[in-house]
């Protein structure tokens, strides 16, 4: 025979199951929504570090940040430009403190986060192939070219010019306003055309956007 002071605990193991077994639901489906950008990451990362090994690491980083600060991602946001965000602003803490090379990227109009700063990290689609994958299809010179552009403008002008993102969404990426991101654009086109002006000379073209 059950008392009500049984009922009342069955009661409360079932509704601490159904929402256990809710919050795992979201977890797992919040997981599978990152591992669907994961490619990108890794490619994003790839650019960023120029080594596959640290590209490995800092991917792997960005990951594990994105699930323990899952409940920071709000719904109905960009979660390709928050994924992102995480693993540029990593890169930076990573490099800083490992003091592996001298850092280029320009840190104006950077917003902080705090909860991401607690973890000594600071928070946060191009064409599924990737960065690499499009920049293999780029002629060497103006390859070489993008990459040897200063650190946010060689970013500002890969996703706008070869991965094809708006203003806004470089602007979320980046963490500057819009017209710091058309600043860099500016600046890091302008390194290209004269970087490849002998080069346009010899295909009988001038150079616009890379």
């Amino acid at each position: 025979m059950l008392y009500p002071r049984d009922t009342q605990k069955i009661g409360r193991s079932q509704g601490n199951t159904f929402l256990a077994t809710s919050s795992l639901k979201r977890s797992k489906a919040f997981e599978d929504s990152v591992l669907e950008h994961i490619d990108l990451l890794y490619a994003v990362a790839l650019r960023l570090t120029r080594n596959p090994a640290d590209a490995e690491d800092l991917t792997q980083n960005t990951f594990v940040k994105a699930l323990r600060f899952h409940d920071k991602f709000k719904e109905g946001t960009y979660i390709k430009a928050w994924l992102l965000t995480i693993l540029r602003n990593t890169f930076i803490n990573e490099y800083r403190r490992k003091a592996r090379r001298p850092i280029e990227v320009e840190l104006t109009g950077i917003e902080v986060a705090p909860e991401l700063m607690m973890d000594g990290g600071i928070p946060f689609e191009a064409p599924k192939g990737g960065r690499e994958e499009l920049l293999e299809l780029v002629d060497d010179p103006v390859r070489k070219a993008v990459e040897e552009l200063p650190e946010d403008f060689r970013e500002a002008v890969i996703m706008a010019d070869l991965e094809d993102m708006s203003y806004k969404e470089i602007a979320e990426v980046m963490k500057c306003p819009l017209g710091t991101v058309m600043s860099r654009l500016y600046r890091g086109r302008k390194l290209l055309r004269d970087a490849l002006e002998g080069y346009a000379r010899e295909k009988g073209a001038g150079i616009g956007h890379v």
